[in-house]
Formats: structure tokens, C-alpha cells, sequence
């Protein structure tokens, strides 16, 4: 298989990304997600035009396919780690994701300063799990986040 990112930085608040891969679907899949085909854009931008540099707010879209060997394994009842129920009705996974991160003041430690941030996302996925007798689906996010 192959893969390709370009990532264009848009000065110090901003930048895009372009992300393709493709592989031939016939080895099992371990980690991460079953993806044999995907396509996939977006970008982050910072909050300093409303005074807020150090949040981030991001939007990304993403396409996903499996291939023919894939598919058919799928559907004659085969299972990888995350897929497989024997009821496949192929449909392209798209998935559309919106947050926005708001960045805490840093507290001064003896360890030294504890920097937090606090997001929250959504996503959209049409025909999770590629089945078009699936979804639309919509997952809500909270995260938080902490170092020193």
C-alpha cells in the first residue's frame, strides 16, 4: 500500500492538511481501524482574531472505502477486529469532525507549570462501519487535557 500527507502551515494560527492512502485490503487489520482506501482533508486555526491565540478550532472531512477482497469477506460473514456482522450492505464511510479547544491559564507547580485545555467535537459519520444500513450516526466529544 501507499499513503501521502501534505501539510501547509498558514502562518504561526493557521494550516491545512491533504491525507491519501490506499492498500490491497488482504491482510488483517490490528490497529487503528480498518481503512483500505481513504481520502481525507482539513485544517486548524487558532483563536487570535477574537483575542483567544492559544485556542484552536479545527474542521476536517474524510472519506473511506474498503477494497473488493475486503468487502467480500465482509459480507459472506468474515470478521476483522472492529468489522463484521455478515450483513453488509457496502456503503463509503464519510465522516465529517468540528471542536473547538479552549486553552486554561497555565498554573505555576514545584514541578513546574501545568498547562489544560478543554475541548469539545462533533462528529458526523455517514454509513458507519461502511453499511449503508447504518447510521447517520452522531458522536459528541469532551476532553481534557494536562501537562507540565
Amino acid at each position: 500500500g501507499w499513503g501521502v500527507t501534505l501539510e501547509a502551515p498558514l502562518g504561526e494560527d493557521a494550516g491545512l492538511f491533504l491525507r491519501a492512502s490506499r492498500n490491497s485490503g488482504q491482510a488483517e487489520t490490528y490497529a487503528f481501524t480498518e481503512i483500505d482506501r481513504q481520502f481525507s482533508l482539513g485544517g486548524q486555526f487558532s483563536g487570535a482574531a477574537w483575542g483567544r491565540g492559544n485556542d484552536r478550532w479545527g474542521l476536517a472531512w474524510a472519506a473511506n472505502g474498503l477494497s473488493g477482497p475486503h468487502r467480500s469477506y465482509l459480507a459472506a460473514g468474515g470478521q476483522g477486529f472492529f468489522l463484521g456482522d455478515g450483513r453488509l450492505n457496502y456503503g463509503p464511510e464519510h465522516v465529517l469532525e468540528a471542536y473547538y479547544r479552549w486553552a486554561l491559564p497555565g498554573v505555576a507547580t514545584p514541578a513546574g507549570t501545568l498547562q489544560s485545555a478543554f475541548s469539545l467535537g462533533v462528529q458526523h459519520l455517514v454509513h458507519p462501519g461502511y453499511n449503508r444500513d447504518r447510521g447517520p450516526v452522531q458522536v459528541y466529544s469532551l476532553r481534557w487535557h494536562s501537562e507540565f
